[in-house]
């Protein structure tokens, strides 16, 4: 990842390139062209949420906090005070067209409400009566991110640019181009109403190539990297087809797809499902792949001697060592990310059993099935293709074990920061 390219690597054989530039450009022009037939055109459609609330940054200026009032008593009990908190907060508006007046709100309440002190900088959001537009009141929404965000984002770049140098560099500007496709292209075109699994397809194609070639250079070893990680998406395509319509998944298992579904009724959200299981798999794809096609290039350089059973052997076992931890990698990122969902579990009297086969956990368990069974494939693929290609072009017979010179005290190991990519 973070070899030196400052040195020219040697040409890979006129038959490896034949090879590869009539299997990958076919692939890369059909990923252009679908690209720009499916590509959404005119502005992102309208739905009936509702008008925008206007939205204005404020500072707070003043809190003041009470006890809150006693409640009505309830058959279950005696009266009670409030929740709370409550009190006054007093907002200095900074932009808007009330920029520089103080305006007074109730101290935020509730469930994930913010809680605010004096000099925290919010979002300040102006609530008309409809029945008398003269008549407003103002709430605090929630905190001012803009400037903790950037700070980090800069942090992050530093950190990446400082370790990978060059390369850092190039996956900064394919982790750009990632958003990019995904905010321009399939997101706005599953929002048109096309179909979400076309969209995540292609559009997850597109990212593949841009990404990697971008990162790692029009290399063979990038080549093999590409063509591996495409198969392994159409096989996850496939099996995340069959196992959701096996499992009668609907796409409903979540309360973020409900609310889509009364916002934009014609999404079609079990393929909005696939198309998440897709995309979802390609950060970890691109990794294995990427990975075990430098490790063959290193064992070939390594030792010539190597014949490409004995290539693809020993870095298989390379790609089970990494599996193992990626599988682990995998099932813990889905878990984080529905870790309140997870949380139901201890509070569910239901058996086991039923909360298992729910639609809202069976469909996590699917997701993350489905992505390990195509991150487990695509590690003897792309290895096979790695060590053909690498074996190809040998002078003698590559099926028949060489032996390397003996080691000499006048020969030299070879340069460390010396590429062992195979050039175009």
């Amino acid at each position: 990842m973070g070899s030196d390219h400052t040195r020219p690597a040697p040409s890979a054989p006129p038959r490896v390139r034949r090879i590869l530039v009539v299997t990958v450009v076919p692939l890369f022009v059909a990923t252009v062209l679908a690209a720009v037939l499916l590509w959404p055109r005119g502005g992102p459609p309208q739905t009936d949420g509702g008008a925008d609330v206007p939205r204005y940054p404020g500072t707070v200026t003043r809190v003041v906090t009470e006890p809150c009032p006693p409640v009505p008593s309830t058959p279950e009990g005696a009266p009670r005070g409030g929740a709370g908190p409550c009190g006054t907060v007093d907002v200095r508006v900074d932009d808007g067209p009330t920029a520089g007046q103080k305006v007074q709100t109730p101290v935020p309440d509730g469930p994930g409400a913010p809680r605010v002190d004096v000099g925290d900088e919010v979002i300040l959001v102006e609530l008309t009566d409809p029945t008398d537009p003269a008549l407003s009141n103002w709430n605090i929404a929630e905190h001012q991110r803009g400037t903790p965000m950037v700070w980090l984002a800069v942090v992050f770049a530093a950190a990446i640019v400082a370790f990978g140098r060059w390369r850092g560099l190039a996956a900064l500007a394919g982790l750009a181009a990632s958003f990019a496709i995904l905010l321009t292209f399939v997101l706005p075109g599953i929002g048109a109403g096309r179909s979400p699994l076309l969209m995540a397809v292609v559009g997850a194609a597109l990212i593949m190539f841009v990404v990697l070639y971008l990162t790692h250079g029009v290399t063979a070893q990038t080549s093999v990297a590409v063509l591996g990680t495409l198969g392994s998406l159409v096989l996850t395509g496939v099996l995340a087809t069959i196992a959701t319509a096996a499992t009668h998944l609907t796409g409903f298992g979540s309360e973020d797809a409900t609310t889509l579904s009364m916002f934009q009724g014609d999404v079609d959200l079990h393929g909005l499902l696939l198309a998440g299981i897709i995309i979802g798999s390609l950060g970890v794809l691109d990794d294995v792949t990427v990975t075990q096609a430098a490790t063959v290039t290193e064992l070939a350089n390594a030792n010539p001697g190597l014949t490409r059973l004995q290539l693809y052997r020993a870095a298989t076992r390379v790609g089970r060592a990494h599996i193992a931890s990626t599988v682990n990698t995998i099932v813990l990122a889905y878990a984080g990310a529905s870790l309140p969902l997870l949380l139901l579990l201890t509070a569910d009297s239901r058996p086991i059993g039923q909360i298992l086969t729910s639609e809202f956990l069976a469909q996590e368990i699917v997701r993350s099935a489905v992505a390990t069974l195509g991150l487990i494939a695509a590690v003897p693929l792309t290895t096979g293709l790695a060590a053909v290609v690498t074996a190809a072009g040998r002078a003698d017979e590559p099926d028949q074990p060489r032996t390397p010179p003996p080691f000499t005290a006048t020969d030299r190991w070879p340069e460390s920061n010396r590429s062992t990519e195979t050039a175009w």
